[in-house]
């Protein structure tokens, strides 16, 4: 396996343990809350962050995603266990896709579209570390809602404000 490969895998599991406990925390009975109404309710915001493990695969299986195509469907979550569940099997899925492709694959074009509006025109390789990018930028505002409602936000590179004694 080579060096990139064994670098985003070790990078994939960092980022995915913070995750987890990220989602542990989200309550049930406030999944439909959202700050500010053009903003993801809870539940659509952390259901993001659950599957964005699997976006990895998607990048290295196909050429790209065409919402005219295949509009985005957000994974179907009720509760907190079905995000954990939901970010176990993305993250399986998204390990065993980054071990078993040849590295070679990860310089071949990767096009995200909307029809015939090319929204982002990148590498395989390169979309691959968008989504760990992706799954950074959704944790954080997950904190900030987090923060919002009062809940207690888990430490990511280091101790939270919350966790600090």
């Amino acid at each position: 396996m080579s060096k990139i490969i064994q670098m985003l895998l070790k990078e994939l599991d960092a980022e995915s343990s913070i995750t987890h406990k990220m989602l542990q925390r989200v309550p049930n009975d406030k999944l439909d809350w959202q700050p500010h109404q053009k903003s993801m309710t809870l539940k659509q915001l952390a259901g993001h962050v659950a599957e964005l493990p699997s976006w990895i695969t998607m990048a290295l299986t196909s050429d790209g995603l065409d919402f005219a195509v295949t509009p985005y469907q957000p994974a179907l979550v009720s509760n907190t266990g079905d995000l954990l569940e939901l970010h176990n099997r993305s993250l399986e899925n998204g390990k065993k896709s980054l071990e078993s492709t040849p590295e070679d694959k990860f310089d071949e074009d990767w096009i995200l579209r909307d029809g015939d509006n090319i929204l982002l025109k990148t590498t395989k390789g390169e979309t691959v570390r968008m989504s760990l990018s992706q799954t950074i930028h959704h944790r954080a505002q997950l904190g900030v809602y987090f923060r919002l409602l009062n809940i207690p936000v888990p430490a990511t590179y280091g101790p939270s404000a919350d966790e600090m004694h």
